[in-house]
Order: C-alpha cells, then structure tokens, then sequence
C-alpha cells in the first residue's frame, strides 16, 4: 500500500496471511450502545492505518472507521483513491462520546499525531490523497476548527505554517475491509511501515522524544501561550523601541558589540560578559533596549554563552534560517533594532526544550534592582 523501502517490503511480504485474520469484536457495539451522545469527526492525516489506530487511543473514542471523502466517484476502491483521479484523501471518520470528550480534542488528537503543514502529501506517502485536511459537518465544527487552527498555528511550534484544509463534508466512503483496524490485524506489517515513513521521528522533532510520557496536548500549550501573550501584552505596553541611526550605533557600541549586532558576528565562548552571570534580573538589547530574556529563565549550558530557555516576550524576538554553516540554524535577532542576537536550538531542557543561545555582545544586563529606575518596573513581577 505504502512506499516503503525494498527490504522493509520484503520483510513484509514474507510476513504470513494468518496476520491478515482477525476475530470480529462487540467491544465498539458496546460502547456505542453504552454512549447517549455520539458525534462524528471525518478527518484526513495521511496513512489511515496511523491515523485510525492514534485516534483510537484517545479516551471517549468509540470508534474509527478508514475510508474516502472529498472526492466525486462513488463507492471508490483503494486502486483509484492510490491513482489520484477520483478527488479523494484517505482519510477516518470517527465515532465519539461527546459527553467524554469534546471535538476539539479530537482534533488535537489527530494535529499532535501528524504533520498539518504538508499540503503535498504525507511523510513518505506523497500525492493529494494524503493530504491534512478537516471535513466539517456543520458551522459549530468549522468554527472550533477554524479557531484551534488559528490558535495552533500562532504557538509556532511547527516551524511552518499549518496548511491543513478545511473542507464541507459531503459523503465517507469506507475502505475495504483489509484496512479496517489494520494495526491490529498486522502489527508486524504496520511498525515496519509506519517505522519506515519517518511519522514518529517527525512527530519527536516537534513534540520531543518523551512525548508519549509527557502526552502535553496542543490545548494547555494554547491555553498557556494565551495567559503568557496576556502577561507580557501588559509589561510590554508602556515602552516603545527604535533602532538608531548606524553612525548613532557605532558611538554607542564597543567595537565588538557592533560586529556581533550589526555584521552578524559571534563572540568568543568563556569570554564574554554574561556567559556565568548568576544575578537576577533581566538582559535587554544592547541598541534598542527591547526586553529579551529573564535570568528566571537563564541555565548553565556548558557552551559559554549565555542560555535561555525562552525569551521574557516572543514579540520582540524573531527568528530567521541561517545557512551560512554545512547545516541549517535558526537565528535570532531583535524585532525593532533587528540586532543579530544569536541562535536557537532544540536542545534545552524542560520546560520548553529550546536552548537559545546569546551573544552577550548583544545585550545589557539590567539587576532586579534597578529595574523601576531604568523603566522596566513592569518585570518585577518575574522575580
């Protein structure tokens, strides 16, 4: 069914048929006779073998069915859907208790289980027909929808942006019975095939290796951004930032602070300023003064620099892809004085799992205790 390499088909093949048996179940007859309130999701995330078997992990789930929409043809097989001619995504309807569970978990489900941002394809699996999308059954669906992608979208966690459509339902068209519950029918089949799509090392990239553990949903890193944007919406308000002329910002700067800000350059590890200052207080931007980082959120890396696991506000911090090595880094400047800060990698510690890595060429220290007289009274509130 899926693209997967020579020797993990093999493997596959050699498999024997009695993987493809499996004893029928009352387990979702139950459920559904058990439930008073049922409700129906019809959702696409690539494979439907991944994204039946991660839907059915999510409690108040009652069942998950693989299938077609989105297409004209009726009653189509998995040959035409696979041709790309019939207009298609392979995609699940879903079954669920809404007095357990709400849709919008279902939806942060399936969001936390793929990649919303491929529009292409899915992981190995490319064409339309794999494409994310979201069937809406009625206005109610479309709005929370609408929201939770808006909302997932401004977390940035992806890295890209979310290009999952949204589409009016119309018609499910069930796929044949083999693909039913295909994870369980085949369990060897489907871990040498969802191993080999690189689903789960994408889903590690993003959510971090522990993620399974940790089962962090989208909603409370929604939830938390929106109190974080509320608290730093008010420390932000009172001060504006501007970035000076070049020859104001050479008689303000030593001679390396303006190589690192303004020729992109970086200081020497060990060597610099901040790299083991322990003081509280907060590090602002050498040539605007825009607030950055907090030493609330400052940790010994072992790297020479100063380190942070998150900047005090994402608005005054921008991020840029940086080329310049064998490999792509993310680079950091400050928003008004568009000052070269640093970089940012993917391995801090928790909370966020970010370490953001600074020059301190490109920063001024402000102490705890100066911070009313120098203006930034508002970030006493960290400490």
């Amino acid at each position: 069914m899926k693209r997967l390499s020579t020797a993990l088909l093999g493997v596959a093949l050699a498999l024997p048929l009695a993987w493809m048996i499996s004893a029928p179940s009352v387990a979702d007859d139950q459920k559904m006779t058990d439930a008073s309130n049922v409700k129906t999701a019809t959702l696409a995330g690539g494979c439907f073998w991944c994204t039946e078997a991660d839907l059915e992990k999510l409690p108040g789930v009652i069942d998950v069915v693989s299938g077609y929409a989105g297409g004209t043809e009726k009653n189509p097989t998995y040959k035409q859907v696979a041709a790309g001619k019939t207009g298609h995504i392979e995609a699940i309807q879903v079954k669920y208790d809404a007095d357990k569970v709400s849709y919008v978990q279902v939806l942060d489900q399936l969001f936390r289980h793929m990649d919303p941002t491929d529009d292409k394809g899915s992981f190995v699996d490319r064409g339309a027909h794999y494409r994310p999308a979201i069937f809406y059954h009625n206005k109610q669906q479309f709005d929370i929808a609408t929201q939770f992608i808006q909302d997932v979208d401004a977390l940035g966690i992806y890295k890209k942006p979310i290009k999952t459509e949204l589409i009016q339902y119309t018609t499910f068209w069930k796929a044949e019975e083999y693909h039913q519950d295909y994870y369980k029918k085949n369990p060897i089949r489907y871990k040498y095939y969802r191993h080999g799509s690189g689903r789960d090392r994408y889903l590690d990239s993003i959510f971090g290796k522990d993620r399974k553990q940790k089962n962090m949903t989208l909603i409370a890193m929604i939830e938390a951004n929106s109190h974080a944007g509320k608290m730093s919406s008010s420390m932000s308000s009172t001060k504006t930032y501007s970035k000076p002329s070049d020859a104001k910002i050479k008689q303000m700067l030593t001679e390396m602070q303006y190589y690192v800000t303004q020729q992109e350059g970086t200081e020497r590890p060990f060597k610099n300023e901040y790299w083991d200052n322990k003081r509280a207080g907060i590090y602002v931007d050498i040539v605007s003064g825009e607030p950055l980082f907090s030493s609330t959120d400052k940790y010994k890396s072992g790297t020479g620099w100063p380190s942070f696991t998150k900047p005090i506000d994402k608005q005054f911090i921008t991020e840029h892809k940086d080329n310049k090595l064998f490999y792509t880094r993310v680079e950091l400047r400050s928003r008004f004085a568009d000052s070269h800060l640093g970089h940012v990698f993917e391995d801090g510690p928790e909370p966020t799992g970010l370490r953001y890595c600074i020059n301190s060429a490109s920063l001024k220290f402000i102490p705890k205790e100066q911070l009313a007289a120098m203006g930034y009274e508002q970030y006493l509130s960290l400490f």
